[in-house]
């Protein structure tokens, strides 16, 4: 179990150390990947941005994901939940996270666009895994930006999942597997959600602490 997401995206990092001064861009998906995606972007010295990627909630159940959707709109559905809906019910979802995309976008990235992923590796981060919706749509973001390497990496998620994932990425690193899984806060010991306020400042220091070694460089 970890302490906080500090803690297990320092402990994540590790996991990554071969990543270190690779010119690796860490991508995390917010809210709750952007400070474990700080963390790690931190430690391995590797460019940090926030990539949106929103789940595709069903009508009945929104926080069941049937599917998910990536800024540039790539879409992932999941074939056993989507087949039960019409083209038209999931487009109205899909309209509905367009618009939310957008503003996160505005609102995280100051509507900056994501560093050149072509020919570089790429590493998604979040600070767990359950339906894996988010991941797969961005893992194809990815792909179509012609990232070079794409690595999954998160503190917990299940064993069906981590096989799956690593089915469509080309390394997948996760730290935690529990046998009964059902949910990303069991493996923390302090945990919450994150506004959007908090995901803002890990890119504010982010920017700041990459202004002040710029500088320091050039002093150099």
């Amino acid at each position: 179990m970890f302490t906080n997401r500090k803690d297990a995206a320092l402990k994540l990092a590790k996991a990554l150390e071969k990543y270190k001064d690779k010119n690796a861009v860490v991508l995390g998906i917010p809210r709750g990947g952007a400070e474990t995606a700080y963390y790690v972007a931190l430690h391995l010295n590797a460019e940090f941005s926030l990539l949106v990627s929103r789940k595709l909630g069903h009508p009945a159940n929104p926080e069941y994901a049937f599917g998910a959707i990536v800024e540039d709109g790539s879409i992932y559905l999941n074939p056993s939940s989507s087949g039960q809906l019409s083209d038209e019910t999931i487009q109205e979802v899909v309209d509905e996270q367009k618009k939310e995309i957008s503003r996160r976008i505005t609102i995280l990235r100051q509507g900056k666009p994501l560093p050149e992923l072509k020919g570089r590796t790429v590493i998604l981060v979040d600070d767990g895994i359950a339906t894996g919706a988010t991941i797969f749509a961005a893992i194809e973001m990815c792909k179509k930006r012609k990232a070079g390497k794409i690595i999954i990496a998160a503190p917990v998620s299940g064993y069906d999942m981590e096989y799956q994932l690593a089915e469509k990425a080309d390394e997948v690193v996760i730290l935690e597997k529990p046998d009964d899984y059902y949910a990303v806060s069991q493996a923390y010991q302090v945990f919450y959600n994150l506004t959007d306020e908090d995901a803002l400042k890990f890119m504010q220091r982010w920017e700041s602490e990459k202004g002040v070694l710029e500088e320091a460089s050039v002093r150099r």
